[in-house]
Formats: C-alpha cells, sequence, structure tokens
C-alpha cells in the first residue's frame, strides 16, 4: 500500500514544508519493497504531475522498526537520508531529478486527475 499526501505548505511544521509526502507504505508482498517504492513514486507523478521542488519525503520512527538499518528500501529506491525531525523521527527525501518517470498504475482513472474534481482535490501552486 502507497499512500502520498500533498499538505499545503502552511499547514506543514516540519522543514520539508511543501514537498510531497509518502504517509504510508507497507509491502506485504515477495516484491522487493525498494522496487514498490519506485513506483509508487511513478504513480504519484502521474497522478499529481510535476513535482514539487523539494520533492517527496518520508519519515521513520526507528523505535517502531525491526530493520536494524531503518529507512534501507527508501535509500535502495534511490532515497537519500536528508535530516531528522524536531521529534527525532529519520526524515528521507527524493528530489524531482531524482525521481522515476511517472506510469499511471493500473486502474488509473484520469477522470480523477487534480483539477477534475476541484471540491474534492484542491489545487496546489
Amino acid at each position: 500500500m502507497w499512500v502520498t499526501s500533498w499538505p499545503f505548505a502552511e499547514y506543514v511544521k516540519h522543514e520539508w514544508a511543501g514537498a510531497w509526502v509518502n504517509s504510508l507504505f507497507r509491502n506485504e508482498s515477495r516484491i522487493l519493497s525498494s522496487e514498490l517504492i519506485r513506483e509508487g513514486v511513478a504513480a504519484t507523478r502521474a497522478f499529481y504531475g510535476d513535482p514539487p521542488d523539494l520533492g517527496i519525503v518520508t519519515f521513520v520512527d526507528s523505535s517502531k522498526i525491526r530493520s536494524t538499518n531503518p529507512g534501507y528500501c527508501y535509500l535502495m529506491a534511490g532515497w537519500k537520508r536528508i535530516g531528522k525531525t524536531k521529534g527525532g523521527l529519520d526524515a528521507l527525501g527524493q528530489s524531482p531529478s531524482e525521481m522515476p518517470d511517472p506510469i499511471a498504475p493500473k486502474g488509473f482513472t484520469p477522470s480523477l486527475l487534480p483539477g477534475k474534481i476541484p471540491t474534492l482535490l484542491p489545487q496546489h501552486p
């Protein structure tokens, strides 16, 4: 499962305000997590279009992860460690130039693109 949010910068308290946020990722399959992360970013680009200047970020709570190397699957997908939040979460990110090309996910409905339903999907600058 992959979820990307694009919160309005004025409501964000971390230093990556304006970036897309990978709010949820879970892999229960045999597919490498790094491959699914690349596909998630490609699908996000297909849905939202051009990425924001700050790219995409995610936050990892290493105290909640069994791995001895929290965030490793993101690193293998081309992300980088970019800092920590004030609350101590590890921040990982990927800049627009490092992102995979957009690829629409299976079953993608173009009529649900941002701007087609303005009451549900507010536009970002």
